[in-house]
């Protein structure tokens, strides 16, 4: 079952104007929510970052935050089951074809869930590589847009190396993943890029980070450097899908002794603690 534009029906039966400026123009934007044992994750930062891509791209939030709520509650129910994420997908509506905002148009509203096939321990034992790609995308990466297009073609790299993630450099300076935010190790230093128009501002990330001040974990929020990348002791990436993975080759290189590291295993106990805790309803 999906929801789209005020109703719930089977996703064979749901259909989009080709009108439709998500369709035509990419002009929209969307949120991923995880859901664990049907309780939202960290839902009131995901439905806070949607605000913000809103406000990114001047379309007024359709609906109201407890309206929100009410709705994903309901999905959750109808797609009973394992654990799942929610995809919210909102455009600026059905109108002619014109660059331009049209006026007085309904935004459309499209929520699905699917399977969350969370890392499985293999690879928090084992680790994952990722390879280095320039950051070729546009100059608003904070705002969570549907037009996706360059984080599809460098998150293919990844694919076609047979690796995890593709590591995006910008002007020297390490930006995200194409579908991740990236963590590093340097002098026992938990090292994270700020959070500015050049990268998404990740919900895993900020939970990351919050663990890390509540359990002592040295950090900083900083530019780091393609040197500093390269030579760091520890990598890792983190998202909502994905959780955090420890990255020990990148780009063919072991990343130190190329095992998980002290710093991520401390903060993978801290996060499934924090996780376990919030599903038990504490």
């Amino acid at each position: 079952m999906i929801y789209l534009n005020g109703k719930f029906l089977p996703i064979e039966q749901a259909y989009i104007p080709v009108l439709d400026r998500g369709f035509i123009f990419g002009d929209g934007v969307y949120e991923v929510i995880p859901v664990y044992s049907c309780l939202p994750f960290r839902l009131d930062e995901h439905l806070a970052r949607l605000q913000h891509s809103l406000d990114g791209i001047r379309l007024a939030n359709p609906y109201t935050v407890s309206h929100w709520r009410s709705l994903i509650e309901s999905l959750v129910a109808q797609n009973e089951g394992g654990d799942q994420y929610l995809y919210l997908h909102i455009t600026r509506g059905t109108a002619r074809r014109d660059h331009a905002f049209p006026a007085g148009v309904e935004p459309t509203v499209f929520m699905m869930s699917t399977p969350l096939a969370i890392p499985g321990q293999e690879l928090l034992t084992t680790g994952v590589a990722a390879i280095t790609a320039q950051d070729n995308r546009w100059g608003r990466c904070d705002i969570k847009a549907i037009s996706l297009l360059p984080n599809v073609l460098l998150r293919q790299l990844a694919v076609d190396a047979c690796t995890m993630e593709t590591i995006l450099l910008r002007d020297g300076l390490l930006t995200e993943g194409a579908a991740s935010n990236i963590f590093i190790v340097r002098n026992d230093v938990l090292l994270a890029p700020p959070k500015d128009h050049r990268m998404l501002p990740g919900i895993t990330y900020d939970l990351i980070l919050e663990l890390a001040a509540a359990n002592a974990i040295t950090h900083e929020i900083r530019d780091i450097s393609e040197y500093e990348l390269r030579t760091a002791k520890e990598i890792m990436l983190t998202s909502s899908t994905k959780e955090i993975l420890p990255i020990v080759r990148l780009d063919g290189q072991p990343v130190g002794s190329a095992l998980p590291g002290a710093v991520f295993r401390q903060l993978n106990e801290l996060y499934q603690n924090y996780k376990a805790t919030v599903m038990r309803g504490k």
